[in-house]
């Protein structure tokens, strides 16, 4: 791997049929593929999301991994181990997706230890309790699950194909976060009310996961032009909190906000505002872990270059061996 860009970024290198069949692959929902010729524009766009995709599955892996030890059975360590194992598989291959346009892994890894890359706001707060653990499974991978279903109809073959897989087991940590939330809200009165309170902390940044309103998000118009994405924000943020209204009430917690309404006349549940300030300062990196966050996976790099190095040796050695 080398740390540059592998494909030539030149705007003005227009190919005047190439984009005819990726308008043609794009107005009949088909698939893009990386050897298709696609708008220098598309193949940023791609490069952002799925690179920002990646990065938030490898530093989604801290805060679970930080309650490994000390989850409170060997069963409970033992499912959150094999979860935090399941993000870093998803961050491997949401890279190599990313990869196939043009982009090289150790330019990804160093955008996000330098602290240039962004990746998803939620992932800068805090897990203080055991209950977070359920929080974090319950209404973060609830709201990951939202929004990435419909990337399996992406227009990029090979992050669409990879989105599946990972859905699937974003399926299964979602029900493993309502369960721990079942078992502490049916527990002592102490326990559940532990639960409650991590509800409320993640309540708001789950909904605000899905990007700020629609009309102030730049990005969203195009990309749902190009069938990147199939659903505004706003849409999803509705589907999400319509989903965990009533599994609230299944778990016997409340959602902290008093604006919460059932809309007879849309179908929908009215939801209070959203602080799209603190919103807007976790992204300046002013959350409550931002600065940890990049500091633990920088630390990371460092001491598994000693991994990287030997892996190298040994292909070198079976190349020479072969040749």
């Amino acid at each position: 791997m080398d740390g540059v860009l592998t494909r030539e970024t030149d705007d003005s290198a227009v190919d005047a049929a190439g984009q005819a069949r990726f308008d043609e692959l794009i107005a009949a929902d088909s698939r893009v593929e990386p050897a298709d010729w696609m708008p220098e524009a598309y193949r940023r766009t791609l490069i952002r999301q799925i690179s920002q995709h990646a990065h938030s599955e490898i530093i989604g892996m801290q805060p679970e991994g930080n309650w490994i030890t000390r989850a409170p059975s060997l069963k409970r360590k033992a499912i959150l181990m094999a979860k935090v194992q399941d993000e870093a598989g998803h961050g491997l291959y949401l890279y190599a997706a990313a990869q196939t346009l043009g982009i090289t892994r150790d330019r990804m890894t160093q955008q996000l230890i330098d602290g240039s890359a962004k990746y998803s706001s939620i992932f800068n707060y805090l897990t203080p309790t055991w209950a977070d653990m359920g929080s974090i499974g319950w209404l973060v991978d609830g709201a990951a699950i939202c929004n990435q279903v419909p990337l399996c109809r992406a227009s990029y073959g090979p992050y669409a194909r990879a989105m599946i897989r990972i859905c699937k087991e974003e399926s299964f940590h979602q029900r493993q976060g309502f369960e721990i939330l079942l078992a502490l809200s049916r527990g002592t009165a102490e326990q559940k009310a532990m639960a409650q309170e991590s509800v409320n902390r993640w309540y708001a940044p789950a909904l605000m996961m899905f990007g700020p309103p629609d009309d102030a998000s730049p990005n969203s118009a195009q990309s749902m032009a190009w069938n990147i994405k199939r659903f505004s924000n706003d849409d999803l943020r509705q589907r999400f909190v319509d989903m965990i209204v009533p599994q609230a009430e299944i778990l016997g917690l409340t959602l902290p906000d008093p604006d919460l309404r059932w809309d007879e006349e849309t179908g929908h549940w009215n939801y209070g505002d959203l602080d799209w300030d603190e919103f807007r300062e976790v992204l300046r990196g002013n959350g409550q872990a931002n600065a940890l966050r990049v500091a633990t996976r920088r630390a990371a790099h460092e001491e598994g270059a000693w991994v990287r190095e030997a892996a190298a040796a040994y292909a070198d050695k079976r190349k020479r061996k072969v040749a």
